[in-house]
């Protein structure tokens, strides 16, 4: 397939207005968008640059241009209007620090690739190469998005990656309803947008410490305090988790449990400016996590050797549902989510509902049976 789109100067949306009427005049169709941002020493990026299309017509556009535009905000918000984007879940995250809004009918076509066939989590620049013979220069791609002014090699850069979003998705749509993918493309996408979106609950970040499974029942409510506190530092500081402390650290106050500040200073790797600047509080934390009544539900640990045995009895069958229907196996049952059935397989559990309902309930139906009578066995 050849791309009809070329190289073009780039062209800037100036103003607040200027951007409003652009996205009016083309509402009625597809909006690709990407962003580029930094996040080296912030917990929450910092928007770059956001670069906008509407058929062949591409732009950039400052962040403040689009921070200050109802036009922007709106579309993004739109639940009628399809919004376009590759690996979508960066700029998911930045939307809704950056602009505080949900974003609607985000429509990741790094999924619609894996679902049309072409692999799974396939890298854009190997998306372009496969559909239009084109090759991407991506020397720009770790570059300076802040500063000002930008070079023409970051422009170029940054309009070549919303550049082919447009025939990308009229070719994927296109295999999509060949295949009876479609339906399934939005649903994956809907869903994914939502996960990503309770990523966000200070509280999730918890079982994340997966190195925090061996720790007793009152050990991880330690955690499990030390790590909210923690995310709420990080938030209103906006700084990176390890700027503030590290997990390992945090890991090793809750198998500690210290009661003063020479037992916290005394914890391996523990920054002395951190045991100045809150060893009170992580005291109070530990205290409070330890005589909390409300324990937290424990971190998942590793798999035992007889789990390891029946994961790999139930991930062949996932996988010969993903052959059946030529879908990554990494698409249809991720392995956290099978993992999950080890545990809690049946008709009222979410682990199971995440492969009995929709697109995947409909394509694992035939081997619901012999996963059942594994699980159950």
């Amino acid at each position: 397939m050849t791309s009809k789109a070329g190289s073009a100067s780039p062209r800037w949306l100036e103003s607040p207005a200027e951007l409003n009427d652009w996205l009016s005049a083309g509402r009625s169709s597809p909006l690709a968008l990407d962003t580029e941002f930094e996040r080296v020493s912030t917990f929450f990026p910092i928007p770059g640059l956001v670069q906008l299309g509407q058929g062949d017509d591409l732009r950039l556009v400052e962040p403040s241009v689009a921070e200050a535009s109802e036009g922007f905000r709106s579309a993004m918000a739109d639940p009628e209007r399809p919004k376009l984007l590759y690996a979508m879940s960066e700029d998911l995250e930045l939307f809704r620090h950056w602009l505080g809004i949900e974003p609607r009918h985000m429509l990741d076509l790094q999924i619609a690739a894996s679902l049309a066939g072409l692999g799974f989590s396939l890298g854009y620049a190997r998306l372009v190469e496969t559909l239009f013979n084109e090759t991407l220069d991506k020397s720009a791609t770790r570059s300076d998005w802040i500063s000002r002014p930008l070079s023409d090699k970051q422009c170029q850069y940054a309009l070549d990656d919303i550049r082919y979003l447009q025939p990308a998705y009229e070719y994927l749509l296109a295999a999509l309803k060949e295949r009876g993918f479609e339906d399934a493309w939005r649903e994956e996408t809907a869903r994914f947008a939502e996960e990503l979106g309770k990523q966000s609950d200070p509280s999730m970040y918890f079982h994340r410490l997966r190195g925090g499974w061996q720790l007793s029942e009152e050990q991880q409510s330690v955690l499990y305090h030390l790590s909210l506190w923690r995310e709420n530092e990080c938030r209103g500081r906006d700084r990176p988790r390890g700027r503030i402390l590290a997990d390992n650290v945090l890991i090793g106050i809750a198998e500690r449990m210290p009661q003063n500040k020479g037992a916290l200073g005394a914890i391996d790797e523990m920054p002395s400016v951190v045991v100045r600047r809150y060893g009170d509080t992580l005291l109070e934390l530990v205290e409070s996590g330890r005589s909390s009544d409300v324990k937290p539900d424990k971190i998942e640990p590793p798999l035992t050797r007889d789990e390891q045995a029946l994961f790999k009895q139930v991930k062949g069958l996932f996988r010969k549902a993903a052959e059946d229907n030529d879908v990554p196996v990494e698409l249809l049952a991720p392995r956290k989510r099978v993992e999950a059935c080890l545990k809690a397989w049946g008709e009222n559990t979410d682990a199971s509902r995440f492969f009995l309902e929709g697109w995947r309930g409909a394509l694992i139906q035939p081997f619901v049976n012999d996963i059942s009578m594994v699980l159950k066995a």
